[in-house]
């Protein structure tokens, strides 16, 4: 009887700092605060519809799809509109229930700009350690066989991934974090193929910017003793630069 009491203290833990900053920014710009993520939706779904008429296939491909064997410049400049282009063996449902859950959370909790770097950032880690994989073959576990360089990336799934170990990080939610990263660990042992190992690429590149971030505030915070390292503060829940005092 007395595990419940304790579950909830756990939860308030966990949760309470994120709930606290999406109810609080929500009430404050309402559907405004989620503009980037309505948008990421509606732009998923318009795609998927399109790649899956006999006319829109071929633009899609030609506008959003990354393989390894593409050249770098060509890559570079569809991998924006990649974080869109859902695969087409998989449900769309799923992807844009993610899309709008963890993209949603983060644009509240982040702000749009930085939303974008870190699901742009995690999606370029992954297309990038496709191309690496490829060159280094099978031989050791990064490496990856030749014909997944054939293979299309996992597009908004690798920034799905991203943003929910970001902002778990950022809002110290660790036991949340740490069940992204294990079934995340758990896909690719269950099933080795470049989409798992492009979600672990783009979940090692943000803990390498959260690391940073961590030891940049920590080098502030031991300069300037009197002043505390903010990781949610409300600044980051208001509505933004231009809010009225």
């Amino acid at each position: 009887m007395n595990r419940l009491p304790a579950l909830r203290r756990a939860a308030v833990r966990e949760w309470g700092p994120l709930f606290t900053a999406v109810r609080q920014r929500l009430a404050a710009r309402g559907v405004r605060a989620l503009a980037l993520t309505l948008t990421a939706v509606a732009l998923t779904a318009v795609i998927q519809v399109t790649q899956n008429q006999a006319w829109g296939y071929r633009p899609v491909q030609n506008l959003g799809a990354v393989r390894a064997e593409d050249p770098l410049a060509l890559a570079l400049l569809r991998t924006p509109l990649s974080l869109f282009v859902p695969a087409l063996d998989l449900p769309v449902w799923g992807a844009l229930a993610q899309i709008l859950l963890v993209f949603g959370v983060a644009e509240v909790c982040l702000g749009r700009w930085r939303t974008l770097a870190v699901a742009y950032g995690a999606t370029l880690a992954g297309t990038l350690y496709a191309r690496v994989g490829v060159a280094l073959g099978t031989g050791t576990f990064p490496g990856l066989p030749a014909s997944d360089a054939q293979v299309v990336d996992t597009g908004p799934s690798a920034a799905v991934v991203g943003l929910a170990v970001y902002v778990c990080h950022q809002r110290r939610a660790w036991f949340t974090g740490a069940l992204v990263v294990l079934a995340m660990v758990v896909e690719v042992l269950v099933k080795d193929n470049l989409a798992g190992r492009e979600h672990l690429t783009a979940i090692a590149a943000v803990l390498v910017v959260c690391g940073v971030r961590e030891w940049l505030g920590r080098r502030r915070g031991s300069r300037n003793p009197g002043t505390a390292v903010r990781t949610c503060g409300p600044a980051e829940v208001g509505p933004g630069p231009g809010r009225r005092r």
